[in-house]
């Protein structure tokens, strides 16, 4: 019998990482990532730190976004687009259920 142990973490707002950390697990290139945060989509943990730092959770985001970019072939204007769409209707849906 073979025994594997892994390790996981929890994408949250209490860890951070760096936007070098975000390219290498999600795909995308730094420019990439750099036209999501001027977008507004990623949001950098404090806007006028250097370097900048990101919550654990823009880690779906970024993982997210290179699958858009890959599956539909979109630029950066539309790959911002779409997660703003994508966030919209989360934040949407989160209201119904509160709602219902």
């Amino acid at each position: 019998m073979e025994i594997r142990l892994s390790e996981s973490i929890w994408l949250d707002e209490n860890g951070v990482c760096t936007i070098e950390h975000l390219a290498q697990v999600s795909g995308l290139s730094l420019d990439e990532l750099r036209g999501l945060v001027e977008s507004g989509v990623i949001e950098p943990t404090d806007p006028s730190a250097q370097p900048p730092s990101f919550y654990l959770q823009a880690i779906t985001t970024a993982q997210t976004a290179r699958r858009l970019r890959d599956d539909f072939e979109l630029e950066r204007g539309g790959l911002a687009l779409a997660l703003t769409l994508l966030k919209r209707i989360r934040a949407l849906e989160d209201e119904l259920q509160r709602r219902g």
